[in-house]
């Protein structure tokens, strides 16, 4: 399990495009037989699972159901990346920036502020500096679109749709990680993140 944390900690300051197979292989395999890490461990299959403070929860935990949406939102974050790159319409860099930033969100998320070693709490800190790239990014795509009148059905063709599943997987994160700022487990710009990402998929 600490190959696995450290692992998802470098994972979280790679661009998907650095990501490789190879990656993962050269990050997970310093255990003392040389050999390669499997991908499961048994670890889970009572019901729990480890945060990266290395405190053993029930996958029912929030902290789970928070990790869950985030890993699912990154996923279709991916699939709009595809979508993009294919139409070239100039979105692929910023949404591999926030890919990258939606797994440093996560890592912030699996390290509860008020029970977790101040080391851990400052490798997996949160920047604002993350939302204030996403409002810079808003505005620039704000200022191209004609003024908004109506409701907007979700479609558009891939890019658009993709972008849209996107967004309110978005919310449903943002959603899930309420509870947690409000706890004070997690800090409040993880939250201002989401609800700026959201708002970020509905502009681009």
């Amino acid at each position: 399990h600490g190959r696995m944390r450290r692992f998802l900690c470098v994972a979280s300051t790679l661009k998907p495009s650095q990501f490789t197979t190879k990656t993962f292989q050269r990050m997970a395999s310093d255990d003392t037989t040389g050999g390669p890490v499997k991908i499961y461990t048994k670890g889970g299959d009572k019901g729990t699972s480890i945060l990266f403070n290395m405190e053993r929860r029930p996958k029912s935990d929030i902290h789970f159901e928070c990790l869950g949406a985030t890993d699912e939102l990154n996923s279709f974050v991916g699939v709009a990346h595809h979508h993009c790159t294919e139409a070239g319409n100039g979105l692929a860099d910023q949404l591999e920036e926030i890919q990258s930033r939606l797994l440093d969100l996560g890592s912030h998320v699996a390290t509860p502020l008020d029970r977790s070693p101040e080391a851990k709490i400052a490798l997996a800190a949160f920047s604002p500096d993350h939302s204030t790239l996403l409002e810079g990014w808003i505005d620039e795509h704000e200022a191209t679109l004609p003024p908004l009148t109506n409701f907007i059905l979700p479609s558009g063709g891939a890019s658009s749709s993709a972008l849209h599943v996107a967004r309110t997987v978005c919310r449903r994160a943002e959603r899930c990680v309420v509870p947690l700022v409000t706890a004070g487990e997690v800090d409040s710009g993880v939250q201002v993140y989401l609800n700026r990402l959201s708002d970020y998929f509905f502009v681009a």
